[in-house]
């Protein structure tokens, strides 16, 4: 089922006026989903040890020597012993700490680093954030014809997040969500150089990573590779076996994830992919043999309908950011005393639902955007209502352990989440883009949290909320977070330097923490609303800003902010 597809009548839902101020192409957004890497340094290599140099600066010099870019880490191996050179693999992954760590002599001459862990990247290029505790781990050193050397190294490599920033790179492999139609990107860190698009390949073809693989497809199951991919200038040649080459749409999918996958690298930019099988060129009705990312732009990871604009809410009713005034259909009149709401567009349909919160608890109501709410579910607290671009449904948590789904004209359906209840109660839930991951802030006993989740749906009908995993343990105090696209989040949490909340912007698997300006807001952010292409939103002292240059403005230029709270857009 498209969604991407909006027609006139509901035309006031995505534009008024149609002079947006929401526009398709936003103003530039300073916020990254990880630092920069700069291309000149990725192949400075690592000194050989010192002559002479100590047990302490042997360790240093080998944790510097993580940062090779050859084949095997043969400066690596110089810091071992005989035996361990010839042991030791450095393919069993990269454990990424702290520039500033320490390294103690003990007692018994072992020389122990301890260091502020960043995350651990797997063989597939999976990153996974580091927990809080110290990363600690003991080397042994013996002398060999009177030089120290490592006697016992763990596999894997030891690598300093800045060194890390400057070797690899983050790509995306991509996937299909269940509908078939979208693309899920799977960030993957990489060393950067020649090799790797040959090396993002792999990956695709390896499959998704192990916590998105039961809630994506990947139709290049099976697939190999009969050659490296070929290079010249920005045209790559991909000769994949084992597919078949009878036209259907598993082949679109296929060009669409290779082709995707591979012209969004940074360091070895490719314009063009060739596809082939078996060494012949792969034929596609209406797709050029060189083929773009345009060519397969209806499975776009971000793809929003072009007019959709902002909502928020106030006294009660449904507002836009376009004009300020309330919507002219029954939500927009404040009759239904709405704290929240959420919108879900297909084609010449919207599906709105509202929360109505007060002394007594909460309702859900739910109907037509231009047409009568109807309450259907009651509670003591409901989470702010939640859509993705892919379905027509909504998603919001009941009482902050049960999470309910709601589709036009059906009864709420339970989603499986067993794992939820033992971290605590769930006070916001955002489901990206693609709706195959959810954010989740969650109450526990650390405070206000930040998940990650992926959803998974059975061919029976049924959903599940599963591998709920902790992605930014640095941030406290979480109180909101919204996606600015498939692979990035927006996040309100607690200033770590004053006792307050700021913005942050982080990747899905938690790498990336930067702080997102402030300039211009009035007071702290309570709640945030974001899309793909689209300006942040925010409501900050009672009053609704969005995110332009750099610099949170008011909604209508040079006029006084306006009042509002619970911002959003449509999807």
């Amino acid at each position: 089922m498209s969604r991407l597809r909006l027609v006139p009548v509901v035309a006031l839902l995505l534009a008024l006026p149609a002079c947006s101020t929401v526009p398709m192409s936003s103003p530039t957004v300073q916020i990254t989903q990880a630092p920069s890497r700069p291309v000149e340094g990725v192949g400075i290599e690592p000194l050989a040890p010192e002559p002479g140099a100590s047990p302490e600066e042997i360790v240093r010099s080998f944790i510097d020597a993580a940062a090779s870019t050859r084949p095997g880490h043969p400066v690596a191996r110089e810091h071992l012993t005989e035996e361990a050179a010839e042991a030791w693999s450095d393919a069993t992954g990269v454990t990424v700490i702290g520039a500033d760590f320490a390294t103690v002599t003990t007692e018994s001459g072992a020389v122990v680093v301890t260091a502020n862990p960043v995350g651990s990247v797997d063989e597939q290029g999976v990153f996974t954030v580091g927990s809080p505790s110290t990363f600690t781990r003991q080397f042994t050193l013996q002398q060999v014809d009177d030089e120290w050397r490592i006697a016992d190294p763990a596999d894997g490599l030891v690598i300093l997040e800045p060194d890390f920033q400057r070797v690899y790179e983050e790509a995306a492999a991509y996937f299909l969500d269940p509908t078939g139609e979208r693309l899920v990107p799977d960030p993957r860190y990489l060393v950067a150089g020649e090799r790797l698009p040959t090396a993002m390949v792999e990956r695709l073809l390896a499959g998704p990573s192990a916590i998105l693989s039961a809630g994506v497809k990947n139709p290049l199951g099976g697939a190999r590779l009969r050659s490296d991919v070929e290079l010249e200038g920005q045209a790559a040649v991909v000769d994949l076996t084992g597919l078949s080459v009878e036209p259907s749409p598993v082949l679109s999918q296929i060009s669409a994830q290779l082709v995707w996958t591979l012209s969004e690298l940074r360091n070895v930019p490719v314009h063009t992919v060739e596809l082939r099988v078996d060494g012949e060129p792969l034929r596609i009705d209406g797709v050029p043999r060189d083929q773009t990312a345009t060519d397969w732009r209806g499975f776009d990871p971000d793809a929003v309908p072009q007019e959709t604009v902002g909502h928020y809410v106030v006294d009660g009713a449904l507002r836009t950011v376009t004009t300020g005034e309330p919507v002219p259909f029954p939500a927009g009149s404040g009759g239904y005393g709405l704290t929240d709401a959420a919108v879900a567009v297909d084609g010449d349909q919207s599906f709105l639902v509202g929360v109505r919160s007060g002394g007594g608890g909460a309702t859900l109501l739910a109907g037509s955007y231009t047409g009568e709410l109807a309450e259907v579910l009651s509670a003591g607290r409901l989470s702010s209502p939640t859509v993705a671009a892919t379905r027509t449904e909504v998603w919001v948590v009941r009482d902050g352990t049960s999470v309910v789904r709601v589709q036009p004209g059906a009864e709420p359906q339970a989603v499986t989440a067993p794992t939820l209840t033992g971290l605590g109660a769930a006070q916001v839930l955002r489901l990206s883009p693609d709706g195959v991951r959810a954010a989740l802030v969650v109450e526990g006993p650390g405070g206000r949290t930040l998940y990650m989740g992926t959803v998974v749906r059975a061919e029976d009908g049924s959903v599940a909320l599963r591998d709920l995993r902790s992605v930014a343990p640095d941030l406290s105090r979480v109180v909101d977070v919204a996606w600015r696209d498939s692979g990035s989040l927006l996040v309100l949490a607690g200033n770590a330097a004053e006792d307050g909340v700021a913005p942050y912007a982080l990747g899905v698997d938690g790498w990336g923490l930067t702080d997102v300006s402030t300039a211009g807001l009035p007071g702290q952010p309570r709640s945030i609303g974001a899309a793909p292409s689209r300006q942040p939103l925010v409501d900050a002292d009672g009053t609704i800003w969005r995110l332009s240059g750099g610099t949170w403005v008011t909604l209508l230029r040079g006029q006084e902010p306006l009042r509002g709270s619970a911002p959003f857009y449509p999807l």
